[in-house]
């Protein structure tokens, strides 16, 4: 719990700065259910689209996966046709690397595009915070030193959590830090994933391995800069998740471990490539190329049951309003950080679901008005599909 409590306290928010007066100016006003509509459509949720596993993970960045049913889920409702274990033997070949990522989290990224979100995620070099330094008793030379021991364990090999471990505190100076290292929220390991050295494995049985992301994937792109890297983060954000703002793309990303003036100088520096529109009285970002789409799409009416740790409400954060109203946000945003599988309806969140014997029970939110059955039964009817059971319908 003490490892818990350090963990949270990484994630606290800096204060805003202003907006760079070097951004574009509002180029259209928009309302809300539009905005929401295209985003439906690009996060292939209205129409459902035919991407592969590999396809939609790119197309939303990145897939939240410490629940690796879920992270499937995630993937498979946004596919006309899928098969069970799509995900897994992507991974196996490569295609998609499992890491932590955003916000600290554990994430399915593809390896050509994950080396630009973890170059921004470390550069916060939150790891050499003070208060870092003396929960873990070690010091950025340490670190930095540290680094270069795991990544000549890992050359060429794969290894269990206890192999690495048992491998670095075999060196002289670093066997206080086993305690550390076994934890299950992998603090002092995350540096090393966000700088390129180290990735998920598969698993032996029922333990995690490790191995460098240049191993699991000939695909593997390595973290470029900073500035280079901004452009490519923000624009492949913001044609999942806008119209957005800044915030939004901080929160996502790092949630405290980036400063907001960094985030904000990086989205001035690709100011050039996006447009500023009014959405509902609120200034947001989409890029230059996806406005005349935007301004074309209508109001959504279409259903969606998502599961938990669902990217609809993870881009945007769960904090968003627009997306989550604010008297439901603890509904779909549980204790001990558990993202509740959600119904969607015209690309707001409407209600939560869970599969309860043979049923699919629905508790809709009383405020949302009438509750829409045959998008619902007819969500059902692809959820069995998708399972591969048999499916009713209850709602609450």
């Amino acid at each position: 719990m003490v490892l818990a409590g350090f963990f949270f306290a990484l994630t606290d928010r800096f204060p805003q700065q202003p907006i760079p007066a070097t951004l574009p100016r509002v180029a259209a006003k928009i309302s809300w259910k539009q905005a929401l509509a295209w985003r439906m459509r690009r996060q292939l949720l209205d129409p459902v689209g035919d991407e592969s596993a590999v396809g939609v993970v790119r197309r939303l960045c990145a897939v939240q996966a410490q629940v690796a049913s879920f992270a499937e889920l995630c993937v498979r409702v946004r596919r006309t046709r899928s098969k069970p274990g799509d995900v897994g033997r992507a991974l196996i070949d490569g295609r998609l690397i499992k890491t932590w990522a955003m916000r600290g989290t554990l994430h399915l990224l593809t390896p050509e595009d994950a080396g630009a979100f973890l170059s921004l995620i470390a550069s916060g070099r939150s790891w050499e915070r003070p208060s870092w330094q003396k929960y873990f008793g070690v010091t950025p030379k340490q670190l930095d030193a540290l680094r270069e021991v795991i990544r000549e364990t890992l050359a060429g090999k794969v290894l269990t959590r206890e192999e690495l471990i048992g491998a670095v505190t075999a060196r002289r100076g670093y066997g206080h830090l086993g305690e550390a290292l076994r934890s299950g929220w992998g603090t002092l390991l995350k540096p090393y994933a966000w700088q390129g050295d180290l990735c998920f494995g598969p698993n032996r049985g029922n333990r995690v391995t490790f191995v460098r992301p240049e191993d699991a994937s000939s695909r593997w792109v390595r973290p470029r800069e900073p500035e280079e890297a901004a452009a490519i983060a923000i624009v492949a954000y913001l044609r999942g998740y806008g119209p957005a703002s800044a915030d939004n793309f901080h929160n996502w990303l790092s949630r405290g471990r980036v400063s907001t003036r960094q985030v904000r100088k990086w989205f001035a520096s690709v100011g050039d490539r996006l447009r500023e529109v009014e959405v509902g009285g609120e200034r947001r970002y989409v890029l230059a190329e996806d406005l005349d789409e935007l301004l074309s799409t209508k109001p959504t009416k279409a259903v969606r049951l998502l599961p938990g740790f669902d990217q609809y409400v993870l881009g945007p954060g769960t904090d968003d309003p627009h997306v989550l109203p604010a008297a439901r946000r603890r509904a779909v945003s549980q204790q001990s950080g558990w993202i509740a599988p959600i119904v969607v309806a015209g690309g707001v969140v409407r209600g939560t679901w869970k599969i309860a014997a043979d049923n699919v029970q629905v508790a809709w939110f009383s405020e949302a008005g009438a509750v829409p059955r045959s998008g619902l039964r007819a969500e059902v009817e692809r959820l069995s599909t998708i399972l591969g059971r048999d499916l009713g319908l209850a709602v609450n």
